[in-house]
């Protein structure tokens, strides 16, 4: 699912909403999915991923990523702002090129299987203002394929016993 609606100064909001069912246990799923130093194997923009705090991740972790985005490099950091481990995980940038908070949930979908999804939303400022439209149709684009490749990788490791 796709919206962009108006914010209160007249800019755009970008508020990417997808979901997969993954064919895994939830825990599983998101065990992989919301660790940091699995994102450059399945999100397809992220090549790189330093972690600005001590493991194990927790609520306060900071997280830099470098990525590729519309043909620019860019350079963010989130910090973990909630987890409720196999539920929900909620990160939101403290560094970057425009305020963006990314939620993931989790839900059984069945025996053995996951829904997930993954929900962008952000205010973009400068440049992205103005190309907020295209910025949200890409990233509907490249969620979808992040969330492809993240069921391919999964359902390719051994389902636990």
């Amino acid at each position: 699912m796709l919206r962009a609606r108006p914010a209160y100064d007249g800019a755009l909001d970008v508020d990417v909403l997808t979901e997969i069912e993954i064919d895994r246990p939830r825990a599983q799923v998101a065990a992989f999915a919301c660790d940091p130093d699995n994102a450059t194997v399945w999100y397809e923009n992220i090549k790189s991923v330093d972690w600005k705090t001590a493991r194990p991740l927790a609520v306060g972790s900071r997280i830099a990523f470098a990525a590729r985005f519309l043909g620019r490099s860019l350079v963010y950091t989130y910090v973990v702002k909630a987890w409720v481990p196999d539920e929900r995980f909620v990160m939101g940038t403290i560094e970057g090129p425009f305020p963006m908070e990314t939620t993931y949930t989790w839900q059984d979908a069945g025996p053995g299987r996951t829904r997930m999804t993954l929900h962008n939303q952000g205010q973009p400022s400068g440049f992205a203002t103005i190309a907020s439209s295209i910025m949200s149709r890409a990233m509907s684009r490249a969620n979808r394929r992040d969330l492809a490749r993240l069921k391919q990788v999964i359902e390719s490791l051994e389902a636990p016993t």
